[in-house]
């Protein structure tokens, strides 16, 4: 049960995907998931819906809105091959530069207000997940909203770098619990970014886990793309609904 709706969005409006639980009677715990680099697309679609189905409501918007629709920024080339993800990559990578620090953390005040407004939608706390820079944004939402009680990044890039806007840092805001499953050999987030993400959750005193999936490359979730890796993937949604149902449900509302 997905669709595609429009909200107001800090430079405009934006198209955002809505997956709802095939069965039961809400209202449900919200979730923002964040898509990667690629856009949302059928994958992101599905994603969604496995995680709607664990009896939540879920928003992923299309966080390159500025850009284009949904439709306008969809890849057109065939990404199971490793000559087809480059292709896509190299049209799709360059919005992850001019989606700035600043940008995503105004566009997610409008993410959470968007899940917040939805029918069916419960009071209380909500969760996050992102994918390869999608993680990214999963930090940096959950560093600005205190609401958000359950933090997931999957693959994620760029998460504890040197740069004064650093997602890490401002984990000392956040009050979720985090769960963080790498890449192995990942160029975009190496040990030593590892490492300093979990001296940065340690330091925060923060509920995390922080681990590496051997042998999976960056992209392992996505299975519409060369770089999939079904065990992977699976593991990874076994950790995000174990985070989602400690964290969201049966509690009382904030």
């Amino acid at each position: 049960m997905t669709e595609l709706i429009e909200i107001p969005a800090p430079d405009g409006t934006a198209q955002a995907l809505v997956a709802r639980p095939s069965t039961g009677e809400g209202p449900f715990p919200g979730v923002i998931l964040y898509m990667d680099a690629f856009g949302i697309r059928p994958r992101i679609e599905e994603m969604a819906q496995r995680i709607a189905d664990w009896g939540y409501v879920v928003l992923a918007p299309n966080v390159f809105y500025r850009e284009g629709t949904v439709e306008e920024l969809r890849p057109s080339t065939d990404m199971t091959t490793p000559e087809g993800r480059q292709s896509a990559g190299e049209v799709a990578f360059p919005r992850v530069g001019r989606l700035t620090a600043d940008k995503a953390v105004a566009d997610a005040a409008a993410w959470v207000e968007a899940l917040r407004s939805l029918d069916g939608v419960a009071p209380g706390p909500l969760g996050t997940t992102g994918y390869c820079m999608g993680a990214r944004l999963a930090v940096r939402t959950a560093s600005t909203h205190r609401e958000i009680a359950a933090a997931g990044g999957f693959h994620g890039a760029g998460l504890a770098t040197d740069t004064p806007d650093s997602p890490h840092l401002g984990l000392p805001d956040a009050r979720a619990r985090f769960v963080f499953l790498h890449a192995d050999h990942d160029r975009s987030m190496d040990p030593e970014a590892v490492a300093r993400l979990g001296d940065a959750l340690g330091g925060a005193g923060l509920t995390a886990s922080n681990e590496i999936y051997p042998g999976a490359a960056h992209g392992y979730t996505m299975a519409d793309t060369s770089a999939y890796h079904e065990e992977a993937a699976e593991e990874h949604f076994r950790r995000l609904r174990e985070l989602l149902d400690a964290t969201l449900k049966d509690r009382p509302a904030a």
